[in-house]
């Protein structure tokens, strides 16, 4: 982002606030300004920016629109990253992921301050590809996924974009209405917290505007949030402190075991570490080998028993430290342990092998993603427990309900299979090579454990976790929802096993229920709802039909109970009617047979008092506005309201103050004459 008014002219700052210098003079046409404010830029940056000019020129970005703008184009990819307007990610896999704050505020600022419309930065980046492709393959690969990304993103925030600067044109009146020279710095917080509105973009809407914003006052708000996250945080100081101790421990993961003697090497209780614990204490144990799987990739912990010599822990979790050391979680249920003691560790054999059914279930529903969804599917978190798993993955549009019965039909499949499920441990490269896929952001070590399943293998894929030895020891597999939790992003959600026994179980039961409310079989549940459901519908029409009628003869009612005020007729009345609907129809047949004339109705629904204020024409232009006065009525009663000149609507939480409020309306009337 250039910006010539800076305290360092001809300087090209990055997104972290730095700046690149001491780099080869180019050609200041590139840029669309003044050689006295070219940015500089390597070789290889000039190059690509000759072909990202075509390409903005190409998205219908004439050359004038640059001449003379606060605002800069770059785009810049080097062998050490891709950054810019331009930016991607590409783990060692091959998965693509595109860094969307990047491209959202590039799209907004420049959008802005070019004064364009629709998305363009998908124009730069096929240039950046075709340039940088013969280099980096990958990106020729991913070139679908990275360009429907980045125009996924770019729609987003121009709408974040539109809704902002709406928000910030009232910022803007109000602080000028209060004669303040700057933009408060809790107002630029919260548009950039709710809205998405970065404060570098309000900043420079607020300097046109000839104010500044207060950027301290902003820094402040920012740092309150992340205390606010700091201390939602699951560990706390104290438990680290803790948890640093515990690292001085040895312990190794026993793998498919369920049980097995060790000794205890450290304990805790009361925040520190002890060389005795005794029954009723809530403890810490780190034992030097054991069978219990600490949470960990998604996978919760084992629960079970330590069992010594003199005394028992009731284990109630497992976790790890940040430096991978095992701690069991419990309660000393009876006398007592201390370090050196051996101990029978032993795990809870149901609920580990629902554990591991469902964490094998969640390796056969991403391949089943892939295969139905596409590669560009890949898995960007996961919980697995004993009763359900829950699968998070990148993907721009919602899946249908039937490619989720498809997902749903695959794993099944691949369950009825009893494939093989095998692990082996092998150098991170060349399980890499080899095909497996990777959770993107899990950090592994030089030596990583692979889980292959089937052979010919269906899923390979990098994983420490449980696992069932062959996929029919998963029984059944079930989907319970699917839904967006965020731009690109989806979430599963199901069961196996046992749980998606229960679960169709009790789906089948409120199925029979509602049969047997409705004296029909399972097998015709669906019709006989459809055929309610019609009942209903032509009811409902009777109904409406009554109310119109009734609405007729009410309007009839009301003519007679117009009032003059200082010349102006008004008519303020209760009304029978149910709905928001019917209380505006019955003003719009009143404002028809009243050619001019202040109509104030009011009805009871909905626990409140509603009102609706009518003006017509002609009072409008002598200085009488519906908004104003319904505003008046609804305080009355509590409440509020508001609207244009000529209709307006409001309501309010004391239903015994609506005759009260409707006779506001005759005063409001005759002050707004």
């Amino acid at each position: 982002y250039f910006n010539p008014d800076a305290d360092v002219p001809g300087t090209m700052y990055t997104r972290n606030g730095g700046f690149l210098k001491d780099i080869d003079q180019f050609d200041a046409r590139f840029f669309g300004i003044s050689p006295r404010e070219a940015v500089t830029m390597d070789p290889q940056h000039r190059m690509l920016l000759e072909q990202a000019w075509v390409a903005l020129e190409n998205a219908a970005i004439p050359a004038d629109n640059l001449v003379g703008s606060r605002t800069g184009v770059f785009v810049g990819i080097t062998s050490a990253d891709y950054a810019g307007l331009v930016k991607a990610d590409v783990d060692e896999m091959g998965a693509y992921f595109v860094t969307g704050n990047s491209f959202s505020t590039a799209a907004g600022r420049l959008s802005y301050a070019l004064g364009l419309e629709g998305p363009f930065i998908g124009e730069v980046a096929k240039v950046a590809i075709a340039q940088m492709g013969r280099h980096y393959p990958e990106l020729e690969r991913g070139r679908e996924v990275i360009l429907t990304t980045i125009g996924a993103e770019e729609t987003r925030f121009n709408q974040t974009l539109t809704t902002g600067l709406n928000l910030l044109d009232g910022i803007i009146e109000g602080a000028r209405q209060r004669g303040e020279g700057s933009l408060p710095g809790e107002e630029v917080f919260r548009l950039y917290d709710t809205h998405g509105f970065p404060a570098e973009l309000t900043a420079e809407v607020a300097a046109e505007a000839g104010l500044s914003i207060d950027l301290l006052g902003f820094q402040a708000e920012m740092e309150r949030q992340r205390e606010r996250a700091r201390s939602a945080q699951k560990l706390s100081v104290d438990t680290l402190l803790v948890y640093s101790s515990a690292d001085q421990a040895r312990c190794d993961f026993v793998d498919n075991s369920l049980s097995h003697s060790s000794t205890v090497e450290w304990l805790e209780a009361e925040g520190r570490s002890q060389h005795t614990v005794s029954q009723g204490q809530e403890v810490k144990a780190v034992i030097a080998e054991t069978p219990f799987y600490g949470e960990m990739g998604g996978q919760v912990g084992d629960t079970g028993e330590l069992r010594g010599p003199r005394g028992r822990i009731a284990v109630s979790n497992t976790v790890r430290t940040p430096q991978d050391t095992i701690v069991h979680i419990g309660t000393v249920v009876a006398g007592e342990l201390s370090v050196g003691e051996t101990v029978d560790a032993t795990v809870d054999e149901e609920r580990r092998r629902a554990i591991a059914a469902n964490h094998t279930a969640t390796h056969l529903l991403q391949a089943a993603l892939r295969q139905v969804l596409g590669a560009q599917v890949h898995q960007s978190g996961s919980l697995v427990a004993p009763d359900h798993l829950r699968f998070d993955f990148t993907y721009q549009d919602a899946v249908s309900p039937g490619q989720l019965a498809e997902v749903q039909r695959l794993v099944n499949e691949n369950v009825r299979r009893n494939l093989t499920v095998k692990s082996r441990g092998m150098p991170y490269r060349e399980a890499v090579d080899s095909g497996a896929l990777a959770f993107f952001g899990e950090k592994y070590g030089d030596e990583v454990r692979v889980l292959v399943i089937g052979e010919p293998p269906i899923s390979i894929e990098l994983c420490g976790g449980t696992h069932v030895q062959a996929t029919g020891e998963i029984g059944l597999f079930h989907i319970t929802g699917e839904s967006s939790i965020g731009a690109g992003m989806r979430r599963i959600e199901a069961v196996s096993g046992r749980g998606a026994e229960e679960h169709v179980a009790r789906q089948l039961s409120i199925l029979e229920e509602a049969a047997r409310e409705l004296k029909a079989q399972p097998s015709e549940v669906r019709e006989r709802v459809a055929d309610l459901r019609a009942e209903l519908d032509a009811e409902r029409k009777k109904a409406a039909a009554l109310e119109r009628e009734l609405l007729s003869h009410t309007v009839d009612s009301l003519l007679d109970r117009v009032e003059q005020v200082d010349g102006i007729p008004v008519l303020a009345a209760r009304v029978p009617v149910s709905s928001a609907e019917a209380l505006r129809q019955v003003g719009d047949l009143v404002k028809g047979r009243i050619k001019s004339a202040v109509i104030a109705l009011g009805a009871l629904y909905n626990g409140q008092a509603n009102f609706v204020v009518m003006v017509t024409p002609d009072l409008v232009a002598r200085g009488l506005d519906a908004g104003a006065i319904v505003k008046q009525v609804s305080a009355v009663a509590s409440g509020r309201g508001g609207g244009k000149a000529e209709l307006g609507q409001g309501g309010g939480k004391a239903t015994d103050k609506l005759d009260e409020a409707l006779k506001r309306a005759f005063e409001a009337a005759r002050e707004a004459r």
